[in-house]
């Protein structure tokens, strides 16, 4: 085996703990990828910063591990296409009729943290329906939103997990790998951002993206125990320009080389990195040395 360091997701593997987690899979009784992951974050004491398995990182760790060579996983147990969520579709999703007013002319515009079962579940049903990526679970710590005027959904927002790794936001920062490795939890990544296609109302983007960043770093705090230091956004090129995020102050920072997680990936559509400061002191606390939590 090679005596150096193999990094995945964020973290190096030394020659030592591959042969871990060859053991967890080769050791009985025979696990399924889901438990082999489980496993692995445990004897690797690979955590989140709220003390949750980083299991979802692990799997694509695991996964990269098997292109390169260096691990043989079990067959999956379940076919893939079988085992994405089926949404069905209600009257409770369905198009309203056509508003363009400007946001001033909304009414009562507020932002509702997604919790309740039912929320979720019209979070959910909304995205698959009208967002040109339809649905899948954000990936690690998350928060999701529900915007509505006089009580009717207008928008709905989504953030989780930070990018691994990003050339231009990371020369932006300024962090190092290990730096990057142990603070990456403080960015949040605006993963979805849906205005319903009836709703066209002049600045309502910008304003929502504004009244989100106001918001999410104490919510943050109540849901996970620290601050986030830094929001992070990706706007496919080809669709849209990302005039919303420049007008809420977003900065746009370079754009993504199209490459997806896995060696075999697809190519992807290319598209701007967007970043937002959620505090002036983002890159000392960023670039700081130690694994720290965002507190104050």
């Amino acid at each position: 085996m090679n005596k150096k360091a193999h990094r995945y997701c964020g973290r190096d593997f030394t020659p030592e703990e591959l042969e871990t987690i060859g053991r967890i899979i080769a050791g009985p009784p025979k696990h399924n990828r889901a438990r082999i992951s489980r496993l692995v974050c445990q004897a690797l004491n690979w955590y989140r910063p709220d003390g949750s398995l980083k299991d979802m990182s692990c799997r694509v760790a695991l996964l990269r591990m098997q292109e390169d060579g260096l691990l043989t996983l079990p067959e999956p147990q379940h076919d893939q296409k079988i085992r994405r969520p089926h949404i069905p579709l209600t009257d409770a999703t369905a198009p309203k009729p056509y508003i363009d007013v400007p946001v001033e002319a909304l009414g009562d515009l507020h932002l509702d943290i997604v919790v309740d079962p039912k929320d979720s579940n019209l979070w959910r049903e909304f995205i698959h329906r009208y967002h040109y990526l339809g649905y899948t679970p954000l990936p690690g710590a998350q928060l999701r939103y529900t915007a509505r005027a006089n009580g009717d959904v207008v928008a709905l927002l989504g953030f989780g997990a930070a990018a691994w790794t990003t050339a231009a936001r990371d020369s932006f920062i300024g962090w190092t790998h290990k730096q990057r490795q142990k603070n990456l939890h403080l960015v949040v990544n605006n993963a979805r951002f849906l205005v319903l296609p009836w709703i066209k109302s002049k600045n309502l983007a910008s304003k929502l993206l504004s009244m989100a960043a106001k918001r999410l770093v104490d919510d943050w705090q109540i849901h996970y125990g620290y601050r986030p230091a830094l929001m992070e956004t990706f706007v496919e090129t080809s669709r849209f320009r990302g005039a919303c995020y420049k007008s809420a102050n977003w900065i746009c920072v370079g754009q993504t080389k199209g490459r997806g997680k896995l060696l075999n990936s697809p190519i992807l559509p290319k598209k701007d990195i967007w970043l937002y400061p959620l505090t002036p002191a983002f890159r000392e606390i960023l670039c700081c040395s130690y694994s720290i939590f965002h507190l104050t």
